[in-house]
């Protein structure tokens, strides 16, 4: 039996922050030390943050980096850590995981296969390191460093490495590396939290552990590292197809640490059990890097310290609400203190959106004060002052978050109403502002200029738009004195249609909601009202916008309008997104896939929704292209810059969509 305490860190860091990230990272490595761990596995590029950008290829960022390292390599000392950082070799930049043995630097492991769909641009910055190939890195003080397809030998203990994607693919470095008795596997990742992926994570960890016969360490990002990616943490530690230690997700902490003892004994007779296994034997070993290391003796018995209990709501029939009310929340608290905003603002215009923005604002801060508690909040919002002087979730949400509700002659008493009885529930300071004078003058100057009245016979669009957008100069200015940021309230059903104005609900610097559709957001307020999350409570008085129709609220009241009579329902509407953009059906494709999943509604009709999707999706491209940052929840996003790009100027599919109808004539 040979015990050794491994560990796997998730790290809160933040792109190019010299000071931040490497004393989150030396606290991380203390705070395993503490707990008597020998092996710790930190995050992919840790060190930089993973969301550098551009700013991968700049020198300064090298420096930077490598200085950092150099800086902690004292904090190893007794330990076996690895880390995450760019190297630049041969005028080529590599994604490499740098091994430290007992305060020195051993080797380089550079990345194989390099992510390069969805919202990962990895191959613009670094180029892939080739299977079995050894070479000498010269660092910037003249060290020579073994780097790329390495394996190490640590004191009788063989260690190797799968940097993030290259567990994704078929031909995972793993199986090579068990070919060479590989003890132990670490993975240090970044990898972007979606819906339901944690059960991919989960399921290559297991099978990487049970099919190599190893123990696998994985490691990954924290929180809203640059922007746009929420990292959910949730580090994994299995050992020969058995999980024995897992992470807490969403974490507000600035790292966790997770560990676990494993037996290298063990996972060396499972391979030797196992009549498939058959080792490489080529004499010497060109990847391997020997060090010598002298490993703490653990006693029989010795279990490692608990790091976390079962969380319930990982559990629960409703995982898709809790997952995306915790995501938001902690992306939107980071946001919050990384951008140095003082606070949020929120046109609450009694729907169902605006509701659900403010609403994550509230549950963001509560959350956030129930793990930290009172003084840890108050040091992550040291910029924001003064604080109130005893933190609850009502006075810090009334300390941080306002809301507006502007009026027109088209508003009416029930959203009004809703709007104030949302603001009140979640302590929101709020305002009534009546913007009806300012777009009345607006309109009095446009008819002047063009020498008519404006009506809604000619100018529907018009007269609707400029409504939304008198809203828009007043709550930015609220924005501004308060120093705070002004939240978009579009969700991605409007964003796929351009069912939004621009520079007029659009406006914002973040759109929290833009990366999920309106049908689920209407069925998480329903749940958010009844049922709720874990650990936390309902909202009863979300029952003033869920028993409404969803309304812009920008044509006179006797016209009735309801977004889904604008557009279509929404359940139908989003489905024809997902086959349409998410899935790359044709119009003719989509329409007889929405036969199927839509019986009740006729053929025309459906066909009408489906041309009506298509023809408002190619006008509207510009908009998705200048909507507000937004959060990655899934890979139905439409976030151009990060996940699903087309062209602005198209042939809006006329061709398809005149095949569209002449199915449609045939069938009648």
């Amino acid at each position: 039996m040979k015990l050794i305490h491994v560990a796997a860190a998730v790290l809160n860091q933040t792109p190019l922050d010299w000071r931040h990230n490497p004393a989150n990272i030396r606290r991380a490595i203390q705070s395993a030390r503490a707990e008597g761990v020998s092996v710790l596995c930190l995050p992919e590029l840790c060190v930089t943050g993973y969301g550098c950008e551009d700013a991968f290829h700049a020198a300064n960022t090298h420096q930077r980096a490598w200085q950092a390292l150099q800086d902690l390599l004292p904090e190893t000392t007794g330990m076996v850590v690895s880390f995450g950082l760019p190297v630049l070799h041969q005028n080529s930049l590599f994604n490499c995981a740098a091994l430290a043995v007992d305060g020195r630097l051993v080797g380089l492991v550079a990345k194989r296969f390099l992510a390069g769909d969805g919202i990962h641009y990895e191959p613009r910055w670094f180029k892939p390191w080739p299977a079995s190939v050894r070479d000498e890195f010269t660092s910037p003080d003249g060290m020579k460093i073994p780097i790329g397809d390495l394996h190490f030998d640590i004191g009788d203990v063989r260690i190797g490495f799968e940097i993030c994607e290259d567990a994704w693919v078929a031909n995972r470095p793993g199986a090579f590396l068990a070919l060479h008795g590989i003890d132990l596997i670490l993975n240090p990742s970044a990898s972007h939290f979606a819906f339901g992926k944690i059960e991919v994570r989960k399921r290559f960890v297991l099978e990487g552990s049970r099919a190599f016969g190893v123990s696998y360490i994985y490691a990954n990002l924290l929180g809203n590292e640059a922007g746009r990616a929420i990292y959910d943490g949730g580090a994994l530690i299995a050992s020969s197809g058995k999980m024995i230690a897992s992470g807490p997700r969403f974490s507000f902490a600035d790292f966790k640490i997770t560990s676990a003892v494993i037996d290298v004994e063990a996972t060396r007779m499972s391979q030797a059990r196992s009549g498939s296994f058959k080792p490489i034997l080529t004499g010497e070993d060109k990847l391997r890097v020997s060090i010598p290391f002298i490993w703490p003796q653990i006693k029989r018995g010795y279990k490692a310290p608990a790091t976390t209990a079962p969380v319930s709501w990982e559990a629960s029939v409703h995982l898709k609400e809790e997952e995306f009310l915790r995501a938001e929340a902690l992306a939107l608290f980071d946001y919050l203190r990384k951008s140095h905003s003082h606070g949020f603002v929120v046109s609450l215009s009694g729907g169902a959106d605006s509701a659900a923005v403010a609403c994550l604002v509230s549950l963001s801060l509560e959350m956030a004060l129930a793990e930290l508690g009172e003084e840890a909040v108050r040091l992550k919002l040291a910029h924001i002052h003064p604080l109130p002087e005893k933190l609850t979730p009502k006075n810090l949400t009334s300390a941080l978050l306002t809301t507006a509700y502007q009026a027109t002659a088209n508003s009416g008493e029930v959203t009004r109403s809703a709007a104030h009885t949302i603001a009140a529930a979640i302590g929101a300071k709020h305002l009534e502002i009546n913007v009806e004078r300012i777009h009345q003058d607006y309109l009095h100057a446009i008819e002047s200029a063009l020498g008519r009245k404006l009506d809604w016979q000619r100018d529907d669009l018009a007269l609707q738009n400029i409504q939304a957008r008198v809203r828009s100069p007043g709550i930015r200015l609220i924005a501004n004195l308060n120093n705070a940021l002004l939240l978009s309230t579009s969700n991605r059903s409007e964003a796929a249609v351009g069912y939004a104005t621009m520079d007029g609900d659009t406006s914002g610097g973040l759109s929290p909601i833009a990366g999920i559709d309106k049908a689920f957001l209407r069925q998480w307020l329903r749940w958010l009202q009844a049922k709720g999350p874990e650990s936390l409570h309902i909202i009863p008085r979300l029952a003033v916008i869920n028993q409404q129709a969803p309304t812009a609220e920008l044509r006179p009241a006797d016209r009735h309008q309801t977004d889904e009579d604008d557009l279509m329902p929404y359940d139908v509407l989003d489905a024809i997104e997902r086959a349409a953009i998410r899935d790359k059906n044709s119009p003719v494709e989509v329409f007889e896939l929405m036969r199927g999943q839509f019986p009740g509604f006729s053929a025309s009709q459906l066909g009408i929704w489906v041309e009506r999707f298509f023809q408002l999706w190619c006008r509207n491209q510009w908009k998705r292209e200048r909507y507000a940052p937004s959060f990655h929840l899934d890979d139905e996003n439409l976030d151009p810059k990060t996940w699903c790009r087309f062209p602005i100027l198209s042939g809006g599919f006329e061709v398809e969509l005149a095949e569209l109808r002449n199915l449609l004539a045939n069938l009648k």
